[in-house]
């Protein structure tokens, strides 16, 4: 195996990830609980896999953040936890989120 400074990007992140990925917009909702209030901010995937996705929400959080993801097309939903922020564009932040057990059918499709 190739030592990871000499390979290219993608061939970095082919490692890294343990799951395909899948370009989806599916609408979703971030709960969080925040000064013993519980709070919602909603926004819309760019790619889902079967143990995460990357979201576009117009909230920033901190990476090792504890939330919940809720999918907006079933009402299904799980506890997540961000193990990535990207920039804030104009309409909102790049989010990777790892779901904890999610269901089988959390996005609707087989991966």
């Amino acid at each position: 195996m190739a030592l990871l400074k000499d390979m290219s990007y993608q061939g970095r992140m082919s490692q890294a990830r343990s799951t395909g990925r899948l370009n989806s917009r599916v609408p979703v909702a971030i709960e969080w609980t925040e000064a013993g209030g519980k709070m919602r901010a909603e926004g819309s995937t760019v790619d889902i896999s079967a143990k995460g996705c990357m979201a576009v929400v117009p909230q920033g959080f901190t990476v090792g953040q504890k939330l919940r993801l809720v999918n907006l097309t079933n009402q299904h939903s799980c506890e997540a936890i961000l193990v990535w922020r990207g920039h804030e564009g104009r309409t909102g932040w790049e989010l990777g989120l790892e779901l904890r057990d999610p269901s089988p059918d959390f996005w609707g499709l087989e991966f």
